[in-house]
C-alpha cells in the first residue's frame, strides 16, 4: 500500500498511458476536428528590402522568422525560397504578378516589403497580396514601428504572420504571438520560465531557489498558477503560488495545510481548481483566485488530481484518480457532481489531462504496458482515440495552443527532459529547449 506522498508524487511526476492507436476513421474525425489535414493555400515571403546598409540584420530576421511562423501554421504550403524569381518586389507598385504565379514558385499568396532603420527606430511596410487575383486590393498592408532590436523586430514579424492567419484561415487565431510557461532547472533550483512560442527569448521568472512545476496561465494570461515548495515556519510544503506577469511579482496566495499542487483555472478566470490534502486525502478543491472559500469537490478513497477545466463550456473538469487503483482519467461538474472514469480500451497509468480549445478533446499522457510514455487525444463522447507519439522517449505533460492546431509537451527522446512542440496531428515536431532540463510546458491563451 502506498503512502499518501508517494500516491502524489506518483501521479503528479508518473506521466503515462497506453493503448494502440485509433482507426482511421477516429484519426480522420480526429484530424478534422483540430483543423487539420485541409487544403493549403501556397504563398510565398520574398525576401524583405533593407533600405540602408544598417537594416540589412533585421530584414533578413523579419523575413525569416515571418517564413518560419507561417511554415509552422499548419494552415499553409510555403514555396521554397530557391523557387522564387529575383528582384523581389519591395512596394506594390514593383509588383509582378506572373512570375510569382508560374511554376517553380506557383504561388497564391506573396507577402514582401522593405525596412528602414535609424538609431532610434526601425520603420517595417509589409505588404500582402492574392497574385491570382491582381486587381484586388492587398490583403494586408501594415507599417510596423519601434526600436530597432532584434526583440521587437521578432515582435513585428510574429504579429505579420498572425495577421495573414487570420486573414487566410477565416479568423483562426495566429499563436506567433504566444508565450510558452516551463519549469527549467538549468540554474539548479527548478524555477519558473517563460519563452515566445518558437523558442526564442526565455527568460527566468521566479527566483525561489527550490522547486516549482506544474505552470499555469489565466484565462487572460495575465498570471500564472504554479506548485511551489515553499518553506514558512520553519517547515517546506507543496502549496499554490501565483505570479503576475504585469507586476513581475508573486501575488498572494493562502497557505493550506498538507500537500496542494496542480492549479487549474476556470474559463472566466475567477476560480482556482487545485488538488489538496488539507484534509487528509488528496481531493480537489476549489476556491476564488485569492484562495478564498475553498470547497471540497472530490470525495474518494484514493488520490485526485491535475485538473483541467473545460475552457469552452466550463461545465466539465476532467482530472486523474486513483481510486480504482491506477491512476486513470475521470469527468465531473464543476460542483463535482456526476463524477464518471473515462473508459479506456486497456490498463495503465494516465494523467495530465488537457482541453482542447473547443472542449470536445481532450490530450492526455498514457504510459503503455510496454513501459512508453506517449501522447494521445481522446473524444470523450465516441471514446475514439489519436496517437500522436510512440517509442520516443517519455512524452508527458501536453498543452494546447489556443489555435487548436499545436500542441506543447516534454519528451525525452533526445537524451535529456526537453520541451518540444508539434502539430496536433502529431507531426513538425520541433525542440524548443536545449539547456539544462526542462518540463511542465504550459501554453498561453493569447
Amino acid at each position: 500500500m502506498l503512502n499518501l506522498w508517494d500516491r502524489e508524487r506518483r501521479l503528479l511526476f508518473a506521466v503515462a498511458m497506453l493503448l494502440a492507436a485509433g482507426s482511421a476513421a477516429a484519426q480522420d474525425r480526429i484530424r478534422i476536428a483540430t483543423g487539420l489535414g485541409e487544403a493549403k493555400p501556397r504563398i510565398a515571403i520574398a525576401d524583405f528590402a533593407p533600405r540602408e546598409d544598417s537594416a540589412k540584420s533585421h530584414a533578413s530576421l523579419f523575413t525569416q522568422v515571418v517564413r518560419d511562423d507561417l511554415q509552422y501554421s499548419g494552415i499553409f504550403e510555403l514555396a521554397s525560397p530557391s523557387f522564387y524569381p529575383p528582384q523581389p518586389p519591395s512596394l506594390p507598385a514593383e509588383l509582378k504578378p506572373a512570375i510569382w504565379i508560374d511554376p517553380p514558385t506557383n504561388a497564391t499568396f506573396l507577402g514582401f516589403g522593405n525596412l528602414t532603420e535609424t538609431a532610434t527606430e526601425v520603420a517595417i511596410a509589409a505588404w500582402l497580396y492574392n497574385v491570382r487575383n491582381p486587381s484586388s486590393p492587398a490583403v494586408i498592408g501594415k507599417v510596423y514601428r519601434g526600436a530597432p532590436t532584434d526583440l521587437q523586430v521578432r515582435k513585428f514579424a510574429h504579429q505579420f504572420a498572425d495577421e495573414i492567419i487570420a486573414q487566410l484561415s477565416g479568423g483562426l487565431p495566429g499563436v506567433a504571438g504566444t508565450q510558452i510557461a516551463f519549469v527549467s532547472s538549468r540554474g539548479g533550483a527548478k524555477e519558473i520560465w517563460v519563452m515566445d512560442y518558437d523558442g526564442s527569448n526565455q527568460r527566468q521568472l521566479t527566483n525561489l531557489k527550490s522547486i516549482a512545476l506544474t505552470p499555469r496561465w489565466s484565462p487572460d494570461s495575465s498570471r500564472i498558477a504554479f506548485t511551489c515548495f515553499a518553506p514558512a515556519s520553519g517547515l517546506t510544503s507543496a502549496q499554490i503560488c501565483m505570479y503576475s506577469m504585469d507586476t513581475g511579482k508573486l501575488v498572494s496566495f493562502p497557505r493550506f495545510r498538507g500537500t496542494n499542487i496542480t492549479p487549474a483555472w476556470s474559463p472566466d478566470g475567477a476560480q482556482i481548481v487545485f488538488s489538496s490534502s488539507m484534509q487528509g486525502n488528496p481531493e480537489l478543491f476549489v476556491s476564488d483566485i485569492n484562495g478564498g472559500r475553498p470547497k471540497r469537490l472530490t470525495n474518494a478513497n484514493g488520490a485526485s488530481m491535475s485538473p483541467s477545466w473545460n475552457p469552452k463550456t466550463g461545465q466539465t473538469i476532467a482530472f486523474v484518480s486513483d481510486r480504482g487503483g491506477t491512476p486513470q482519467l475521470y469527468l465531473m461538474n464543476p460542483d463535482g457532481t456526476s463524477v464518471a472514469k473515462v473508459d479506456l480500451p486497456d490498463k495503465g497509468y494516465v494523467i495530465d489531462p488537457a482541453w482542447h480549445p473547443n472542449g470536445q478533446l481532450l490530450a492526455f499522457s498514457w504510459r503503455r504496458p510496454n513501459d512508453n510514455y506517449d501522447l494521445y487525444i481522446l473524444d470523450p463522447v465516441t471514446q475514439q482515440l489519436l496517437e500522436l507519439t510512440r517509442d520516443q522517449g517519455r512524452n508527458e505533460r501536453p498543452s494546447w495552443a489556443p489555435d487548436g492546431r499545436h500542441l506543447v509537451f516534454e519528451s525525452t527522446r533526445g537524451g535529456t527532459r526537453q520541451i518540444w512542440t508539434m502539430l496536433a496531428d502529431g507531426s513538425q515536431a520541433r525542440q524548443l529547449t536545449t539547456t539544462g532540463h526542462n518540463e511542465s510546458p504550459n501554453w498561453s491563451t493569447r
